[in-house]
């Protein structure tokens, strides 16, 4: 069974982009969405309303920085200092190009930091691209699941 996306996005607009680009990516992959860093953290660690949800860790998080309640750092923190989450592969994706943002998130163990683009066209670039390297590229650790393409 494939590993499901987790998409952690506030924004209704960003999150639809989003949703639109990664179709468009054909990644085979179930994509969660959660809409703040706390129910990030109730489904990471499988709890409230994601008490019931299968086992295991999502294929990638992408986690956008600024959000409601939990931030993005600090469920990139949470991931990061917690056993069974820290080998997960989390990319930043996010409209902050400020360089403290950027910094730290690297500092907390980000796999990768995408400055969301403000063009369409470029936004679904960006999303399919971030598809393609960790379907296709990226050699996930030993017992994770691959994204698969639809046929």
């Amino acid at each position: 069974m494939l590993k499901p996306i987790l998409l952690v996005e506030d924004n209704p607009n960003d999150l639809e982009l989003t949703l639109i680009a990664l179709e468009k990516s054909q990644l085979a992959n179930e994509v969660i969405v959660v809409r703040d860093g706390a129910e990030a953290l109730d489904y990471l660690n499988g709890q409230g309303a994601f008490v019931s949800r299968p086992a295991g860790n999502p294929a990638v998080i992408l986690l956008d920085l600024k959000l409601p309640k939990v931030d993005g750092l600090e469920v990139l923190r949470h991931i990061r200092s917690t056993p069974s989450l820290k080998s997960s592969p989390v990319v930043m994706l996010t409209s902050s190009k400020e360089e403290q943002d950027l910094l730290r998130s690297y500092e907390l163990g980000v796999n990768a930091y995408v400055v969301k683009p403000v063009d369409f066209q470029e936004f679904v670039r960006a999303i399919s691209d971030l598809g393609i390297f960790w379907a296709v590229l990226n050699e996930p650790p030993p017992g994770s699941a691959r994204y698969v393409r639809k046929s």
